[in-house]
């Protein structure tokens, strides 16, 4: 039977990438956005390229939303292979905005999104994924939420990715012997709404190690934080 897989935030950038190269090796992957419209043209498009797709409303800030997610893919297919919590904001003003002149509402705003979200997915996600004793579950998390090189600037955003990083240690370590490996990875500046035109990377480029982390084979690493395939530091 083939993969099934969730790509939260993939109506654009690294997560329609990552959605799109899954697809081209086989599997089924359900692509969620906010925009239901923009999703649905999405898939359609794929549909015409023999890709399966499916598309399913999402929004990360809603519990009743995820939880419509999983239950969706549970009726229709009974299975949840691969998650990939890719959907993600970067709320603060510029990326050198400094910690005193920073809204605590603006730090909230990130971790609601890039922690919060992932977090309930997990949660609704694992369930799924022990009844047929195989999950990947991919955590898109930053280069800047990295302990061991922290600077200045980004408060908001470096801290939700520093708190994705403990949601992916912890829950690995409290999922070890289940064949649900999770991981986190650090796609690289790339050329996205978010990165910028002059990011240095192509979303083909940042998507690949998400991509390989969510069909590692069995006994593979879990808990641990990759850029390029390669372990970086925390």
């Amino acid at each position: 039977m083939k993969k099934l897989a969730v790509v939260t935030g993939s109506n654009r950038g690294i997560g329609l990438e990552t959605a799109k190269q899954l697809a081209q090796k086989d599997l089924t992957v359900i692509l969620t956005a906010r925009d239901s419209k923009a999703g649905q043209g999405l898939v359609e498009d794929f549909k015409k390229k023999k890709l399966d797709f499916h598309f399913h409303q999402l929004d990360v800030t809603n519990s009743q939303s995820i939880a419509s997610l999983i239950k969706f893919t549970e009726k229709e297919f009974g299975r949840l292979d691969i998650l990939v919590n890719n959907a993600g904001i970067f709320p603060d003003q510029t990326w050198s905005t400094e910690v005193l002149k920073t809204e605590i509402e603006t730090v909230r705003e990130a971790m609601e999104t890039n922690v919060y979200g992932p977090m309930q997915l997990c949660q609704w996600a694992v369930p799924l994924m022990r009844k047929n004793q195989y999950g990947r579950i991919v955590n898109v998390s930053s280069g800047m939420g990295q302990l061991s090189d922290m600077e200045g600037g980004s408060i908001a955003y470096r801290t939700s990715k520093t708190a994705l990083n403990v949601l992916t240690r912890v829950l690995a370590k409290e999922l070890v012997g289940e064949n649900i490996l999770v991981n986190s990875v650090c796609p690289g500046w790339v050329r996205t709404e978010m990165g910028g035109s002059n990011a240095e990377r192509s979303v083909e480029k940042g998507a690949e190690t998400l991509v390989w982390l969510a069909t590692l084979p069995d006994s593979s690493p879990s808990g641990g934080f990759f850029r390029d395939k390669k372990p970086i530091e925390w």
